[in-house]
């Protein structure tokens, strides 16, 4: 599938993507690419970001990809019961572990329990070795959970501007694989 023939949805996590995020570089370089806007950023509410997600969708004109982060990964998988028969696939980067209490920040312990049942699409799961906010390992049991292809990204800290990835080119690059596999 090409990026022109799909709605491609970025979905970021707390706070948002700033500008030098690689999901605020891709929402502008792609012409298909819009930002599921949140009411707060800094402080999420599950179910008003789940709402958002499951909005931005049905509102969609092409098949839907959406491409998650951090905390944008829990709102796509909590919303993937009512978003099944629009989305095509879910490229979700570095989960925040939200049933880990311990490595996530307070705001984001209502996003848990993430649901455990394999997501009704096709999705990957991207994640780093030493991501602060989810163990390597965690990611994998996810990643089979939601019956996802688990990418690993090395030691890539949280996969986000912070981490020195700005523009992420391996991403752009496994994202680009990621459109194939979708037909």
């Amino acid at each position: 599938m090409k990026i022109s023939e799909a709605d491609i949805l970025i979905v970021p996590g707390l706070h948002g993507s700033d500008a030098n995020h690689w999901q605020s570089r891709w929402e502008t370089k792609f012409s298909t690419g819009r930002r599921v806007e949140q009411s707060s950023w800094s402080k999420p509410d599950l179910e008003e970001w789940v709402n958002a997600v499951v909005k931005a969708v049905e509102e969609a004109t092409r098949p839907v990809v959406l491409v998650a982060h951090s905390a944008g990964v829990a709102a796509v998988v909590h919303a993937a019961p009512r978003i099944k028969n629009w989305v095509k696939g879910a490229y979700l980067v570095a989960p925040a572990d939200v049933d880990d209490s311990s490595c996530v920040p307070a705001e984001l312990h209502s996003f848990g329990p993430f649901p455990t049942s394999p997501l009704p699409f096709h999705a990957k799961v991207v994640a780093s070795r030493n991501d602060p906010y989810c163990t390597f390992e965690r990611a994998e049991q996810l990643a089979k959970l939601w019956n996802a292809r688990l990418q690993d990204a090395g030691e890539s800290g949280h996969i986000n501007s912070e981490s020195g990835q700005g523009p992420w080119p391996e991403g752009i690059i496994s994202f680009a694989h990621f459109m194939k596999e979708l037909g």
